[in-house]
């Protein structure tokens, strides 16, 4: 899986908690009618560029994702200290790659062509959308 995704992909949330203002706000009505604390939007459908990927651990670092508040100590040579929001890795499970001209999740296969490099010919993966007819994608193009 963690070969689908590389550094400066666009990906999108697939998994997780709503982002979506209608659906939270129903939600939280139910909550607030049992007396339960409301619910704070999650990363779901949210939409960011790779900056890391971690494949030993099968996470990925996504911009603008998972953002997570730090208290960093002041340092000693001067180092301004506070708070700061900071990305959190997020597992790869939980992202699909979107296709950059429309903006769409797609899902993803490999295709091997033969490639001649300084006289040597080499077989390469190149990675491809699969399906998708549907929704507009066309099948086998570059991603």
């Amino acid at each position: 899986m963690a070969a689908k995704i590389r550094k400066d992909d666009l990906v999108e949330v697939v998994r997780g908690r709503t982002c979506d203002e209608a659906k939270l706000a129903e939600r939280n009505a139910r909550r607030q009618a049992e007396g339960l604390e409301p619910l704070k939007p999650g990363d779901k459908g949210k939409q960011g560029r790779v900056i890391k990927v971690l494949p030993e651990e099968g996470k990925v670092l996504v911009e603008g994702v998972n953002l997570k508040t730090r208290h960093v100590r002041q340092g000693a040579n001067g180092q301004a200290g506070g708070i700061e929001t900071v990305e959190a890795p997020i597992a790869i499970s939980k992202v699909a790659l979107v296709d950059p001209e429309t903006k769409q999740r797609v899902r993803v296969g490999f295709r091997e062509d033969t490639v001649e490099r300084d006289g040597r010919t080499r077989t390469v993966r190149v990675r491809v959308t699969r399906g998708g007819a549907k929704r507009g994608i066309e099948q086998g193009k570059e991603i």
